[in-house]
């Protein structure tokens, strides 16, 4: 039996190109953005969203945890947070800006980690490096918080770590992220991915 996973969706930002406006929250075909990444998770055992604002909205969905002090100091302060509230082994990121992440997103990160004893695996979408689909050992916990109040970034984090990274190519344009009204309506418009 694999080892049990937690996801946690990271829901923190600041909504800077939506006009403040809580993204997750933000209605995609008439859904919240939130919804639709809740429901294209695939092979995780718990779930968690990390959110600095709207919590009672959120709670709708999976249980909620903040950034340690409240504030947004980007995602990998909300990656530590996810870290220390984790129960499971493994935490699988996404974040709350991506509809349609792969269904087999964890599955496969879990098992290049399994296979290359790896305490860390990111995906890389065939032209870069999508640092925030990731799986970690949740004792890195520590590690992260220290690099967040350092203002070190993920990509930088990751690196430090010793990251490894997985191709996902044949899935890239699952990666696609939603950042302003245009993006939404254009999202809403196209044929839906499978897988």
């Amino acid at each position: 039996m694999a080892p049990a996973i937690t996801a946690a969706i990271l829901a923190g930002g600041a909504g800077t190109r939506l006009g403040g406006r809580d993204k997750g929250l933000e209605p995609l075909a008439g859904i919240p953005l939130v919804e639709h990444v809740v429901a294209a998770l695939r092979g995780v055992d718990a779930m968690l969203i990390v959110a600095n604002r709207n919590h009672d909205a959120y709670a709708r969905y999976a249980r909620t945890v903040a950034d340690a002090d409240g504030e947004r100091h980007g995602p990998l302060a909300g990656i530590a947070a996810a870290c220390v509230a984790c129960d499971t082994p493994w935490l699988l990121t996404v974040p709350v800006d991506c509809p349609d992440p792969p269904s087999d997103l964890a599955e496969r990160l879990l098992r290049e980690a399994l296979a290359h004893a790896a305490s860390a695996v990111v995906a890389h979408d065939g032209a870069m490096r999508q640092p925030l689909f990731a799986l970690y050992r949740r004792e890195l916990a520590g590690s992260a918080a220290s690099a967040a109040a350092s203002a070190q970034g993920v990509w930088a984090w990751q690196d430090a770590i010793g990251v490894r990274e997985l191709d996902f190519a044949d899935r890239g344009q699952q990666f696609h992220n939603l950042n302003t009204p245009e993006d939404f309506i254009a999202h809403a418009a196209r044929p839906r991915s499978i897988g």
